[in-house]
């Protein structure tokens, strides 16, 4: 599939995604007892699968920034190459409008992300990320933070770029 057709395909699951909540101390579902069927089950026939359903199954985390004005701003993450070697296809994307869809930014490949902060403008990042040692053949991991910024114009327009800076915790 076309890099330009995945990320479109994975910003649209991305638009229609919601991120599952399970609060921490909620048990696992397997540790629930099971459900008791009440009636008669219904056949559920396979789903027709086009490269928009099979681009969306790869989006495996959303988070809606709700603090940018005007919204539409999510972060989310596809699942793609190594896991043991970050795999989690980071982006940022802003939505434009019904006809143009999203403009996407692609932060990087990581393991994983964390929003450790958010203001109009602006998201602070904790990135975990693999780290490959040529010389030893060795895979080890680390943590650092970036921010990553845009200006809107006066119409609340996406950003045509965005500016990324490497950050340290508090």
């Amino acid at each position: 599939m076309p890099r330009s057709l995945f990320i479109t395909l994975a910003a649209l699951a991305a638009a229609c995604s919601q991120p599952a909540e399970t609060p921490a101390s909620a048990p696992a579902a397997s540790a629930a007892a099971p459900l008791t069927a009440t009636g008669e089950p219904t056949a559920l026939m396979q789903t027709d699968v086009d490269d928009n359903l099979n681009g969306a199954v790869q989006v495996v985390s959303v988070d809606d920034l709700t603090l940018e004005e005007n919204s539409g701003v999510k972060l989310f993450g596809t699942a793609g190459g190594d896991p043991a070697m970050n795999g989690l296809y980071t982006y940022i994307a802003f939505y434009m409008n019904p006809a143009e869809g999203w403009r996407i930014f692609q932060l990087g490949d990581f393991l994983d992300y964390r929003i450790v902060s958010e203001t109009p403008g602006r998201v602070d990042l904790e990135l975990r990320e693999s780290l490959y040692d040529e010389a030893s053949g060795e895979i080890s991991s680390r943590t650092r933070h970036i921010i990553v910024a845009w200006t809107r114009d006066a119409e609340i327009n996406p950003p045509n770029e965005l500016m990324i800076s490497a950050a340290t915790a508090p």
